[in-house]
């Protein structure tokens, strides 16, 4: 489905793995002679994901994940609590992580909760079912961990540059925004934004009105993420010299995929693409002018995605208006691998 009138998209070299450390070679390997695992959990308002990967070379081999739309979130908006109907979809999620984490025998792992965690009544609750249940021990972190993993995880896929450059991670209760200065080894933190609009969240609080025109409902979408914006937009100002922007969602990977036309999701096509900025609004644009059963049919959205993607262009066009790049970098990476990098570093 991508336009192929628009500008070819372009890739930058895929380099090693974004920053992540490995254990030194005597020390990657622990009693009985195994590889050492480590596992990163990272259970947001919509999806729930697990890496599993050991040290090689400068970086990490993946040998498991898991990933599913469990839409923990749903219903939040309303009523400030998980629903019932919600934990158990997580839950069962979460058991099959555990038995991945114990089929690999793990050496150390870390599990984070986010956005909806962090503003449901009944989180903490929630938390102690699920450790009861599977073992697993969830952390609720902050946005402002949230947002400097992410980084972590992503940012060797900036474009090199001057000046700070702006990552974003659009979620499904929230989006954290972060200016880096990325001339340094080491991604440096100039400011941060967790704006409480994500995907299920936005598309929950900002509901159509009956007989809304889409574009006119659409609108309002992008004007709410624009007001919630505005502190940081206020703080940070313009951009200047050339503007850097990567993004790491299933926003952005999914509407790659539909500008590129692709059949079905590849991660070796998407992570690390650079597309133009005006590819992306465009392939927003047309996506919130359909119908939810005409958005179904695209492929790469389908059934799954189509209720929640119209509210991800709103965002990533709020974003593209606050720091109006020529190009955009999409990465699928982000909180998991920088939590692998964390756990590397401090076995190493």
């Amino acid at each position: 489905m991508g336009d192929p009138s628009a500008q070819s998209p372009k890739r930058r070299r895929p380099g090693p793995a974004p920053a992540r450390s490995a254990d030194p070679p005597g020390k990657r390997r622990h009693h009985g002679g195994e590889a050492r695992h480590y596992a990163a959990l990272d259970l947001g308002t919509n999806n729930c994901r697990l890496l599993i990967a050991r040290p090689q070379g400068g970086g990490f081999a993946v040998i498991d994940a898991f990933s599913r739309i469990v839409r923990l979130g749903e219903g939040l908006a309303a009523s400030g609590r998980l629903s019932d109907a919600a934990i158990e979809r997580t839950i069962a999620a979460l058991r099959i992580c555990a038995d991945k984490l114990k089929r690999r025998n793990v050496t150390l792992a870390r599990s984070v909760a986010t956005e909806a965690c962090r503003r449901a009544s009944n989180g903490p609750e929630f938390i102690a079912r699920v450790r009861a249940e599977t073992g697993i021990m969830l952390d609720i972190i902050s946005a402002e961990e949230e947002a400097r993993l992410a980084v972590l995880g992503c940012h060797a896929l900036l474009e090199p540059g001057d000046g700070p450059a702006l990552v974003f991670d659009i979620g499904g209760g929230s989006t954290e925004l972060v200016l880096v200065n990325n001339s340094e080894p080491a991604p440096r933190v100039l400011d941060w934004h967790s704006a409480p609009w994500g995907v299920v969240s936005l598309t929950e609080g900002v509901a159509a009105r009956p007989d809304e025109p889409l574009l006119d409902h659409y609108a309002r979408m992008k004007g709410a993420v624009a007001t919630a914006f505005a502190p940081f937009a206020g703080r940070v100002g313009r951009p200047t010299g050339t503007p850097r922007l990567l993004g790491t969602s299933g926003t952005v990977t999914t509407l790659a995929s539909v500008h590129l036309g692709l059949s079905a999701y590849d991660r070796s096509a998407i992570d690390g693409l650079i597309v133009p900025a005006a590819a992306m609004r465009e392939v927003s644009g047309r996506l919130a002018g359909l119908d939810l059963a005409q958005r179904s049919k695209v492929p790469c959205i389908g059934s799954e995605r189509a209720d929640l993607v119209v509210a991800g262009c709103a965002i990533l066009e709020a974003i593209l208006d606050l720091w109006p790049a020529e190009r955009l970098g999409i990465a699928d990476r982000g909180i998991r691998e920088g939590i692998l990098r964390r756990l590397m570093a401090s076995a190493a």
